[in-house]
């Protein structure tokens, strides 16, 4: 886990000096290591220019350093992430005659690549982002792995002239392309702040920063010298269900023995590593299921950590220690207090690389465990992706077939009904600022049909369609939008989706969007702010490309209860203790709003000049935190604090419209 930067452009101390600002930036990501290297510059004097912050995690000698040098061809290459299985990669190249000077992986993918290109990229399975300067070629290869686990984003210069000292730059880190100084006076994408008043997180392929994408899960990119694209593929996609794999053509214990034995496969390979690990425990089934496995995978006590909180209904300690006393590791409670909170929150707030009304929690246990002297820790991210733990596996299903059932009633009768229902539950209440809730929004999720999309992405809005309006009065129209994605990711989405069956449909939007555009950003974001490597065995392109072939009957059934993972993930565990309402994992931040970051909020949402530089409507922002404030039904904390953190970040970072 490292950050990786580079250049396309002219090989000079103008750029030297932007790299260096780059991997300054990025220094939390790699704080045990710092190198630099150059392209031998062409006749123009242009060339290639990459840097590496390196968090040593694999073969910590100097061997493994970065940018790695391929000594027969010159060619370069910075690595970010973990290929889990580099140890069968690297039998492999042996078996071929190569030799090697390190144990970990980066040599693996330096030696695949200078052999087989871009070729090499669908064998490697891992997190990953990567940047390979061939040097006979002279072209610039980028990739990210499957499910976007690790960032990678790039900047392409709006100026094409002959005199442009620069092509393409990239870098692990929005933040860290803003301080190259490359970009000159960054303004605000318009796009991805109404995406963002829509989901809360930014999707890609846009970025907060006009002009700065980010490259798109599964993506091999190749470009020329002076930053042109010469080839661009996605190398993964999300496979369909296998038609022989149904339940009449094998039992429902040999399909949980399969799944038991891609789950420890997955896992006992995010073990490897050559510095202490622990595993975060939530009480529940997910970082149950992981921290099980790798307990019985290891012959000594793990680390396993719990956050907690003062609030006693809200902390999940209790179940957390009789779960780890159950599996048998080494425990510990991390208590995170309202004053620790709050005299931290302007570092946890800082660590947001991109705007997200999420990842606080993250950021406090993973300096918690980076405290503790760990340098990695597994998570049981991804089990409700995989299996459908979410409300949405039970209330899309719903609505599609209320919708099925009623195709000649129509339209306009059926959203005066749904009208009339969403009136009768509260939703549809009057005043300055209306009820925000799933209720509120039934009309439009009737008007959406069968469109599951749409109603996915209705399901998530933080603000119905008519407040996002008042919110962004001048919000981009046209086809730049669709349903709160960006045109191009919503284009992706309904080719990946298409001909698959309703649950199968919304674990891709899961996957794709809430996983892969919000939960895995804010871990890496809020992970390496500590310099603490997060590893997500739920989230594998093998073990996903395993389960999506499943039966849908032994994948999902019964809606929400995630049985298949608890017979195989749980076994030796009793039942009860998972035996409880699920609930997210989440900090008690409502009451502390109210109670000790009131002020510092207040202050923010009622400056109406910082809402109008960033495109929004002062007054309609001050509403929305009086009626907050105020005890208006149906308006939750996570609305004005996704405002509070959209503005606190653009003004933070001088990204204004």
């Amino acid at each position: 886990m490292c950050g990786i930067a580079g250049i396309l452009g002219r090989i000079d101390d103008r750029n030297r000096e932007a790299l260096d600002r780059m991997a300054s930036a990025m220094a939390h990501r790699g704080p045990d290591g710092d190198g630099r290297w150059t392209s031998t510059p062409d006749p123009n004097g242009f060339g290639c220019l990459l840097a590496h912050r390196r968090l040593s995690i694999l073969d910590l000698s100097d061997a493994a350093d970065q940018p790695m040098i391929d000594p027969r061809s010159g060619s370069a290459l910075v690595f970010n992430g973990e290929l889990y299985n580099f140890r069968s990669l690297r039998d492999d190249l042996r078996a071929e005659g190569q030799t090697f000077r390190s144990t970990g992986d980066t040599e693996v993918l330096l030696q695949l690549l200078s052999l087989r290109g871009a070729l090499a990229v669908p064998s490697l399975r891992g997190m990953f982002a990567f940047a390979w300067w061939d040097e006979p070629t002279r072209r610039l290869t980028l990739a990210r792995d499957p499910l976007g686990i690790k960032p990678l984003y790039v900047a392409r210069n709006p100026d094409r002239g002959p005199d442009a000292a620069w092509s393409l730059a990239f870098a692990s880190e929005v933040r860290a392309l803003l301080a190259s100084g490359l970009l000159g006076k960054p303004r605000l994408d318009p796009v991805a702040a109404a995406c963002y008043l829509w989901n809360g997180f930014i999707p890609g392929p846009v970025t907060a920063v006009q002009g700065v994408e980010s490259l798109r899960p599964g993506a091999v990119r190749i470009v020329d010298a002076g930053g042109k694209t010469i080839q661009s593929d996605r190398c993964w996609s999300i496979p369909r269900p296998d038609p022989g794999s149904g339940s009449a053509n094998g039992s429902h214990e040999a399909i949980d023995h399969s799944l038991s034995e891609a789950l420890r496969d997955s896992i006992g390979l995010h073990l490897v590593s050559d510095v202490p690990l622990g595993v975060f425990l939530s009480s529940g089934v997910d970082s149950g299921a992981v921290a099980n496995l790798a307990q019985r995978s290891s012959d000594r006590p793990l680390q396993t950590f719990t956050l907690a909180f003062e609030e006693g209904e809200l902390s999940e300690a209790p179940f957390s220690r009789a779960i780890a006393k159950a599996i048998g590791s080494e425990h510990h409670e991390v208590v995170l207090s309202e004053s620790r909170f709050v005299a931290d929150l302007p570092r946890a707030l800082d660590a947001i690389d991109q705007p997200t009304f999420d990842a606080l929690n993250t950021y406090f246990m993973a300096t918690a465990v980076r405290e503790a002297g760990l340098t990695v820790a597994l998570v049981g991210t991804g089990g409700d992706e995989l299996f459908g733990g979410y409300d949405s596996f039970r209330v899309l299903p719903t609505l599609c077939q209320w919708s099925r059932r009623s195709r000649g009633v129509p339209p306009r009768l059926k959203e005066l009904a749904a009208s009339i229902v969403s009136s009768a539950k509260g939703a549809r209440r009057r005043g300055p600022i209306p009820p925000q809730t799933r209720w509120a929004k039934l009309p439009e999720m009737a008007a959406a049909g069968e469109d599951l999309l749409r109603l996915y992405q209705l399901s998530y809005a933080l603000f119905l369609p008519d407040l996002q309006g008042r919110l962004m009065p001048d919000a981009p129209g046209g086809t730049a939008l669709q349903h709160g994605l960006p045109a191009v990711l919503a284009d992706e989405l309904a080719d990946e989706i298409r001909s698959r069956d309703v649950l199968d449909t919304i674990s891709v939007l899961e996957h794709r969007c809430f996983l892969g555009e919000r939960l895995l950003r804010d871990s890496d974001a809020a992970g390496m702010a500590p310099s603490l490597e997060i590893r997500l065995p739920l989230v594998d392109s093998v073990l996903a490309e395993h389960v999506f072939r499943m039966p849908t009957d032994s994948r999902y059934n019964p809606i929400g209860r995630k049985m298949a993972l608890r017979r195989s993930g749980l076994v030796g565990l009793d039942p009860a203790l998972f035996d409880r309402p699920k609930r997210g994992f989440e900090l008690p931040l409502n009451r502390w709003i109210d109670q000790s970051l009131g002020d510092e909020i207040d202050t923010l949402m009622r400056d109406h000049s910082a809402a109008s530089a960033i495109g929004l409507d002062g007054p309609t922002v001050e509403l929305l935190w009086d009626g907050y404030r105020s005890g208006a039904p149906g308006l939750y904390w996570s609305r004005v604090w996704s405002i509070y953190v959209l503005l606190r970040w653009c003004h933070t970072h001088g990204v204004l419209s």
